[in-house]
């Protein structure tokens, strides 16, 4: 194939937007940050349901806690009823019934009350166990939200970028040879479309040419499309080739 070295030379803004391009989209789809959002994502997951157990078990110990003290309400009531009935009673039998009776409610009273204290402790506990869970949630999330922010704006900008880039290439493939664009983007499905020549080296695949391989591009005329021996992308030769 021929076309004249302007017309090659078109070839290498072509594929330095086709990389720019790719790198756009790269960004656009797989944002660097984006295992990081979904490993915090599972993490608050995780974390969730550590803070619907523990909330279940501060719910738990401040239902038994609520129990208790209503059985030390009912007790402490009883209590001031017999020592009201004991200051008017009469009979020493009933008397000393009523004696009983709250020597037993005393005891009882201070069993609910060593037991409200052990329950007022895990409460306490629970409670400072859920407080901790939701500051690592709140970190995680507030994480997560920084994360997702910069990862939304990455990608706004990407796609700015690649829309901008696709602009320049169509203006640009505009004013090259129909075979030619074709060629190279047969070329560009495997590898790199088109790449510089300098200094003997394909800037393509950054392979040094043989003796030979640069001896047959010397003496090939300028307008004859050459090919790279090792990637096969199209050479473009400048004054840069070293030939």
């Amino acid at each position: 194939m021929n076309a004249s070295p302007e017309q090659q030379r078109l070839l290498l803004d072509v594929a330095d937007l086709d990389r720019r391009i790719q790198q756009a989209e790269r960004a656009r789809t797989q944002p660097a940050n984006a295992a990081r959002i979904n490993e915090l994502s599972a993490l608050r997951q995780a974390q969730l349901r550590e803070l619907t157990a523990l909330a279940g078990v501060r719910d738990d110990a401040a239902a038994e806690l609520r129990r208790l003290e209503s059985d030390v309400a009912v007790v402490e009531q009883r209590r001031s009823r017999d020592a009201e009935r004991l200051a008017v009673v009469t009979s020493p039998k009933d008397a000393q019934g009523l004696e009983s009776e709250l020597a037993s409610l005393g005891r009882r009273m201070t069993d609910l009350e060593d037991q409200e204290l052990e329950v007022m402790a895990r409460v306490e506990e629970a409670e400072a166990a859920v407080a901790a869970q939701q500051k690592l949630i709140d970190a995680t999330t507030a994480e997560g939200t920084e994360l997702t922010t910069q990862a939304k704006a990455g990608i706004a900008a990407a796609t700015t970028e690649g829309d901008h880039l696709a602009r320049d290439r169509a203006a640009i493939v505009a004013g090259i040879d129909g075979a030619l664009l074709a060629d190279y983007t047969r070329r560009a499905v495997r590898a790199t479309g088109a790449a510089l020549l300098r200094g003997g080296t394909c800037e393509g695949c950054r392979m040094m040419l043989s003796g030979i391989d640069l001896a047959n591009i010397r003496q090939a005329p300028a307008d004859q499309v050459m090919s790279c021996p090792e990637c096969g992308c199209i050479l473009v030769r400048t004054e840069e080739s070293g030939l």
